[in-house]
């Protein structure tokens, strides 16, 4: 009968003698015939109660032949009240002073798939090492060994409701052997908790298990850990290891994943410095913060745009494209990347390609005679050019002449290094990473035709500061996140690039200064969300320079006109002036 609550047996202040024998062996070794490296922990007079005790033990032992087997290595755990006899087969042993349990030491984990890459041009037979599990139907499951081994003791668990205690955390509770109640009949007592924390144990930490692993290092830590943190780490480990359970006997895919974002997540608390991560966790709530205001503005900019003057279409269109290509390249290596960097690139793409709906119309319209498709598509202008727009589109057309000189030879030059000097898995992914290595190495030089355009126009008024400003921002935190997230290396280094691009839109916002609050010379508002209900401000004789800069990109004859105008503006704002000084 379970009972309905349990108490410590032992009381709090009692010392402990602890013991540890590796086994490959379910049965309870032979304490005294055993060989001695099995013992691997002999710990006495460990107190429950004293939060200051902590013991660190580091040994190293033979891997038994089971065990190079895919068999599991199991630890058992003997604990006593200091004094009395560990040792179950001896006579002196006394159950209510001592008792006995087992914990598996290694884990049956999924293997990561490792695919054999080989030179495209080279001998079909040249590939790289690790197995090819391409082919394989169902996960490839393999035992793993984690060196690193904590056991924390739960001295302030008291009394515990055994029926509805969380089933991760009664794993660990041992029940008093002879099973004896109280008075009432329905509460007994159990042993101190000693939980096997396995929750810091990465995945990338771990050794596989085979006939070439002869002997391996084990480190154990004995401390105190607070009930209300064994219930966490206890849950959240059961949880893992059951979606791991899951996903090895070839079942669905749990809903929480296979368990990569917790592990990266540990993997970040674990390997970075405390004052980096502190660091981290403030800049990723700026992070999305600002990343939320840049998207918000951005859209609000390209809503309210009424004409392409500044705008460079083809930088636009190669934006789609470019970005297109690093999503399908991290999704080609989606087993080093994070899921919040799949997202931001995917969001990037559709924000693209809605610029470029905004920007000119785009048609599918029937080929010409003696075409390959039948179809084609076009980008047709959405309205008639004023000269300004006219303008940029030829400075557009210029820069890109240029760029192509340069851009194009070293993607042939990358493509024919990465063709000859690397291995790929297919042709596919040759063409993919030759495109992002292109990419990642000289896409900042796709960001120059729309500086070149502000230095032609004279002008940054065309630009959506305020959503500029907050991913250049993003920029400099994006910075932080490549050393601690887990990302592709030419990722990495590519958050690098927009710096420089930053500093030159810097520069050009300081040559050309702009008054948001005001129409600018392109009759635009700025970025300001209530543009198109305000009206424009008279124009006065101290605004000469806002029209004269209009007077220099409009046709002659408008110009002129806006001359007279001013003129005529001018000698009645003087009348006026001279009225009042009289």
């Amino acid at each position: 009968m379970v009972p309905q609550s349990v108490a410590p047996i032992w009381p709090s202040t009692a010392p402990l003698d602890i013991a540890i024998y590796i086994s490959p062996s379910l049965v309870i070794p032979n304490l005294r015939s055993g060989p001695r490296e099995h013992l691997v922990v002999d710990e006495q007079y460990f107190r429950i109660d004293d939060w200051k005790d902590r013991r660190q033990i580091d040994t190293s032992f033979t891997v038994p032949k089971e065990v190079q087997n895919n068999g599991t290595l199991w630890a058992h755990v003997f604990v006593a009240v200091s004094g009395f006899a560990l040792d179950p087969t001896k006579s002196s042993y006394d159950q209510s002073k001592a008792y006995h349990f087992v914990r598996p030491l290694t884990q049956y984990v999924p293997k990561k798939k490792v695919v054999k890459t080989k030179k495209l041009l080279g001998s079909t037979n040249e590939t790289t090492d690790g197995p090819d599990d391409v082919g394989s139907k169902g996960p490839v499951v393999a035992s793993f060994y984690h060196p690193n081994c904590t056991i924390s003791v739960i001295p302030d668990s008291g009394n515990i409701a055994y029926p509805s205690m969380h089933p991760a955390m009664r794993q660990y509770v041992n029940l008093e052997t002879s099973r004896a109640r109280d008075a009432s009949g329905k509460n007994g007592w159990y042993y101190p908790i000693l939980f096997v924390n396995t929750f810091w144990q990465l995945r990338e930490h771990m050794t596989e298990l085979n006939s070439t692993v002869e002997t391996l290092p084990l480190h154990i830590e004995l401390n105190h850990l607070s009930n209300w943190k064994f219930g966490i780490y206890a849950s959240l480990d059961e949880s893992m290891k059951q979606n791991r359970r899951q996903i090895a006997s070839g079942g669905p895919m749990p809903a929480a994943g296979d368990g990569s974002e917790l592990e990266e997540f540990k993997r970040i608390l674990v390997d970075t410095n405390v004052y980096l991560l502190a660091t981290t966790g403030i800049v990723s709530v700026l992070h999305m913060v600002f990343e939320m205001l840049a998207f918000k503005n951005d859209i609000s900019h390209w809503k309210n745009k009424k004409d392409n003057v500044g705008v460079s279409v083809r930088t636009i269109l190669a934006n789609v494209f470019m970005q297109t290509v690093i999503f399908l390249y991290l999704v080609d290596n989606s087993e080093g990347t994070s899921w919040m960097i799949l997202f931001g690139q995917g969001l990037g793409i559709v924000l693209e390609a809605w610029k470029v709906t905004k920007t000119v119309d785009v048609r599918v319209r029937p080929a010409p005679a003696g075409s390959f498709l039948p179809y084609h598509i076009t980008f047709e202008d959405k309205h008639k050019l004023s000269d300004t727009e006219k303008k940029t589109k030829e400075y557009d057309e210029i820069a890109f002449k240029y760029l192509y000189v340069v851009a194009v030879p070293l993607l042939l030059a990358y493509a024919a290094y990465s063709l000859v000097y690397e291995t790929h898995k297919s042709w596919y992914s040759f063409i993919i990473a030759a495109l992002v290595g292109s990419v990642y190495a000289y896409g900042f030089l796709m960001m120059v035709p729309s500086l070149y355009i502000n230095y032609r126009l004279g002008s940054v008024a065309h630009m959506p500061a305020r959503a500029m400003t907050y991913k250049f921002l993003n920029t400099f935190i994006d910075d932080l996140f490549a050393w601690t997230i887990k990302m592709p290396t030419l990722h990495r280094l590519a958050t690098l690039r927009d710096d420089v691009i930053f500093f030159i839109y810097l520069y050009q916002s300081y040559k050309y200064k702009t008054d948001y609050t005001r129409i600018n010379e392109f009759g635009q508002g700025g970025d300001d969300a209530d543009d198109d209900q305000s009206s424009p401000k008279a124009v006065t004789g101290g605004d000469k320079s806002s029209v004269v800069s209009e007077s220099r990109l409009d046709d002659k004859g408008a110009g002129a006109a806006n001359k007279q105008t001013v003129a005529a503006t001018g000698r009645e704002s003087d009348t006026g002036k001279n009225t009042r000084r009289r």
